[in-house]
């Protein structure tokens, strides 16, 4: 049977139909009591709301019981929770320890769930320290006892180099792998990243020698089939032949075995002009090299499609050639000048 409505309660309950500022829930309800005072079928209801019986059924009896009043929510909802000093400082506190789950970090919703508040509280919070649990970063230190004077040596060397001499940093990349991909590429296009072949095909492996020119940024580079003490002294040789006669020669380099073989002892006794600097144990970072092979991974190791350990050797000297075309040398100065060196002290560098 239809539901007789008054004038006004016909006029509010459209109202609230209408509305785009009341809760949809209380326009929901409205609708159905209208479409039951207009002699709709439980079923035309359904279909048209959606809902089920039981729910037509529940508002109906509430609104026969106690007219408009009856369409009220009975339960609130939960007050909402203000992210105040006192909630941010335990979101901070419990943020830094670990979660029960054995889980390694926090999630927004996990430390929520916990505090028993809303996770954009969580987010806020974070938002504001700048804490994110889901990143995290390494660092290596240093075992040196004596890293402040290498240290101090080598950034003497790119800071204040000796007058009339060349001063180059100077490394190996070894295992570099020449991949062949199976699958076509799928070029960069327009919504959709380059894409390639999960299979690939190795060839082989080669080693390069490279040394960075400090003041200049240039870099003289060496392919390499196996990275031995002789091609390191080999390749020493090549750049001695490729600086100016009686010109004193400075060499940055790693702690590695390869540096220090008697082979190399020879071969500085047969070139007193040459003189090597070591940067302290486990600290790669201070020689510049290492950021033009991070340069090169990026921009053609990483990506590249090699047919053969001869054309990856090919396309490395191509792109050392290009690059020395426009090479700049590497800007170099300390963090914060007020800090003496320690092994963990950060450096900040720039073309």
């Amino acid at each position: 049977m239809a539901l007789t409505l008054t004038t006004d309660e016909r006029a509010e309950l459209e109202r609230r139909v209408r509305s785009l500022k009341i809760r949809a829930e209380d326009a929901r309800r409205a609708r159905v009591i209208l479409m039951l005072a207009n002699g709709d079928s439980y079923s035309a209801i359904e279909t048209a709301i959606p809902c089920y019986r039981d729910y037509i059924n529940r508002w109906r009896q509430r609104f026969v019981a106690q007219g408009l009043d009856g369409l009220r929510s009975r339960h609130q909802g939960q007050k909402p929770t203000v992210l105040t000093p006192a909630l941010e400082a335990r979101i901070l506190a419990k943020t830094q320890q670990r979660p029960p789950d054995g889980s390694t970090h926090w999630s927004t919703r996990k430390l929520a769930r916990v505090l028993k508040i809303h996770h954009n509280h969580v987010q806020t919070a974070w938002s504001r320290s700048g804490l994110q649990p889901h990143r995290f970063e390494r660092y290596m230190h240093s075992d040196d006892p004596d890293f402040e004077p290498k240290a101090a040596d080598v950034i003497g060397l790119y800071l204040n180099p000796p007058q009339h001499a060349a001063v180059f940093a100077a490394d190996e990349k070894t295992a570099i792998q020449a991949l062949d991909r199976l699958d076509p590429v799928l070029p960069l296009s327009p919504g959709r990243a380059e894409r390639h072949g999960f299979e690939y095909f190795r060839h082989g492996t080669l080693s390069l020698f490279a040394a960075l020119n400090t003041k200049t940024g240039e870099v003289l580079g060496q392919t390499v089939p196996r990275h031995t003490s002789a091609a390191f002294v080999a390749f020493l040789g090549d750049l001695v032949a490729s600086q100016p006669r009686q010109q004193e020669i400075h060499v940055i380099l790693d702690n590695l075995s390869t540096h220090k073989t008697r082979a190399v002892a020879a071969f500085l006794e047969a070139h007193p002009r040459v003189h090597l600097h070591f940067t302290p144990t486990y600290s790669s970072w201070l020689n510049q090299v290492e950021l033009w092979f991070g340069r090169i991974e990026r921009d053609l190791l990483t990506r590249g499609i090699f047919t053969s350990v001869t054309d990856l050797s090919r396309q490395i000297r191509r792109y050392i050639r290009h690059y020395n075309d426009v090479a700049k040398p590497i800007r170099w100065k300390y963090s914060d000048p007020t800090r003496r060196i320690t092994g963990s002290t950060s450096v900040s560098t720039g073309h």
